[in-house]
């Protein structure tokens, strides 16, 4: 793997970003509006189950609003890779002389970075919601939020690869990822699903991110570690499912290589 492409390619995301300032709006604005709305809402009806401490239910889906935007985040700037394609930046890159491990590189790695830079903003104002937070915290919740951006990124990666249009994009993560999140923990507690539901939950790799992060802003007290599974079995769950994903998009990206020069050869 050639360093240089994956440094150009994940400046190249970041200047991107820099020049589109209101995707950065977009993305953190609509999951605090959730954050606001929902919560103020569910607020009076939010039943606690277990030791938890006293908490309201604008606490409780804080954790899930900054999983969102991670999401949000991961969507938004996996589509890049289709604005590539059609502005032709894309060919120029898979006929130079670069290997294609260090194209999906540097597309997840920057992609990567926005998702987990627009999560820690959020994550920064934690002190305004929950009590007792300190800077190690923090830092805990964003190195766990930077793991889970390299899944949610490399499986973003993985999907635009195969579209040929933006609203095919959206369409299917948004059929895939908002319902994966809905059920992730964010919304309620898995102790207070129906059977269904709960199985769901457990097998959703979002439910152990939601853990994770809900986890370290707690500074890893017991009484708030997630009724799935410890800090511990939700951050080693989340290095496996971003491991998995950035395989199948490095495998994605072989595959269509290997389609394109047999379909050059039987054209020859």
């Amino acid at each position: 793997m050639n360093i240089l492409p994956v440094v150009t390619l994940i400046r190249r995301e970041l200047l991107r970003f820099v020049r589109e300032r209101s995707r950065m709006v977009g993305v953190i604005a609509s999951p605090i509006l959730f954050w606001i709305v929902i919560g103020s809402g569910l607020n009076r009806s939010f039943q606690q189950q277990g030791d938890v401490p006293e908490m309201n239910y604008l606490e409780y889906f804080f954790p899930g609003s900054i999983v969102l935007i991670v999401l949000f985040a991961a969507i938004f700037s996996s589509m890049s890779v289709i604005e590539d394609r059609k502005e032709g930046f894309m060919q120029s890159v898979l006929v130079a002389p670069v290997s294609r491990l260090s194209i999906v590189m540097g597309k997840v790695i920057g992609i990567t970075l926005l998702a987990t830079l627009q999560g820690a903003l959020l994550t920064l104002a934690s002190p305004l919601v929950i009590a007792d937070m300190t800077i190690g915290n923090m830092l805990l919740t964003i190195v766990t939020l930077t793991l889970l951006a390299l899944g949610l990124s490399s499986l973003g990666f993985a999907i635009a690869w195969s579209m040929s249009s933006t609203q095919g994009f959206h369409a299917i993560m948004n059929l895939l990822l908002i319902p994966l999140w809905m059920l992730s923990g964010s919304l309620f507690p898995a102790s207070g699903a129906s059977d269904w539901v709960s199985v769901i939950m457990r097998w959703n790799p979002l439910s152990y991110g939601v853990a994770a992060v809900r986890a370290s802003l707690y500074g890893l007290r017991p009484q708030y570690i997630h009724d799935l599974a410890g800090f511990g079995t939700s951050l080693a769950i989340l290095f496996i499912f971003a491991v998995a994903m950035l395989g199948c998009a490095i495998w994605r990206v072989g595959m269509r290589e290997k389609g394109s020069r047999i379909a050059a050869e039987d054209a020859a």
